[in-house]
């Protein structure tokens, strides 16, 4: 009896403890209120990077995409499922780069979540992909572009938070002068160069070749994944060895072998062009970032185009 009279006291005391408990979380604030900060997700780095610059201390964002994850085939997870859903922006690329944007936009609420496509009517190229026409969504590599990239997160911040508009725009004007500065250090340093062909390991660079004059040969397709046919590596072997390319261009986040083994075959060399579609951990921890990155991508141009 007297075991019984234990047992259901200790149940009463933990069924107390939890109700008490219950009430006072119920009460209480979530992290995003107790913060103040807006919650932002971006869907993979380069919007991250954009996003943090704009949002500054007062936002919070997320990357989904896991450092050294590549965002072409990355499927989110049901935690990123959550955390969007909870989220008061989601920033999007455009361009067929978020397979998942339409599974994303049936599960939010959009009274309390906008999607922001920071690359809308900025994806105007078409490249050839298993063959048809492909949108390509690589508009993070041109600087220029950027800078409208960044007045549509902005405009997505503002949305979200009007009592800081005037805190986003000053953070997005800067970001948008470093945008500049680096736009025109590309111009001036590839306006007078030997060579104009860069040979790449994917679809990558077009809107970055078509912004500096450039002509852009890749090996495989939109997607870094794409499996180039014998013949296709042959052509690129050709046009490589016809128009005397000295360097062969390959990826931080993806296999070197297709590139190493067109370089070795016409007597190149090979260098890294960073598509900055995500970053390593180690490059995290060398406190790389977007610009630092495209910088380097410009000294390995100047190296492969013979730039004065």
């Amino acid at each position: 009896m007297k075991k019984n009279i234990i047992v259901l006291s200790v149940s009463l005391i933990v069924l107390a403890s939890l109700a008490f408990y219950a009430l006072r979380n119920a009460n209480r604030p979530s992290k995003s209120v107790q913060s103040g900060k807006i919650q932002a997700v971006a869907s993979f780095y380069p919007l991250y990077f954009f996003s943090s610059q704009i949002g500054g201390d007062k936002a919070d964002v997320t990357n989904i995409v896991p450092s050294g994850a590549e965002p072409h085939d990355y499927e989110p997870t049901a935690q990123d499922m959550a955390k969007m859903e909870k989220s008061k922006l989601i920033i999007l690329n455009g361009g067929g780069l978020e397979a998942w944007s339409d599974n994303i936009r049936k599960n939010i609420d959009a009274k309390n979540t906008a999607i922001i496509v920071s690359g809308e009517g900025l994806t105007t190229q078409q490249m050839p992909e298993d063959g048809q026409m492909e949108t390509d969504p690589h508009v993070w590599l041109s600087p220029k572009l950027v800078q409208q990239m960044v007045d549509n997160i902005e405009q997505g911040f503002e949305q979200a938070d009007p009592g800081n508009r005037d805190y986003y725009r000053s953070n997005a004007d800067s970001l948008k002068a470093k945008l500049a500065a680096l736009d025109e250090s590309y111009r001036h340093d590839l306006s007078d160069c030997a060579q104009k062909n860069i040979v790449t390991s994917h679809d990558a660079f077009g809107y970055l070749a078509a912004a500096y004059g450039l002509n852009q040969v890749s090996i495989a397709g939109l997607s870094p994944d794409a499996e180039p046919s014998p013949q296709q590596l042959a052509d690129v072997a050709e046009f490589a060895r016809k128009n005397d390319v000295k360097y062969i261009f390959f990826e931080s986040l993806a296999s070197p072998k297709l590139s190493k083994t067109i370089a070795s075959e016409i007597g190149a060399k090979t260098l890294v062009l960073n598509p900055i579609e995500g970053l390593s951990k180690e490059e995290t921890a060398r406190g790389k970032n977007y610009l630092t990155v495209m910088q380097d991508n410009l000294i390995n141009l100047k190296t492969a185009l013979q730039c004065q």
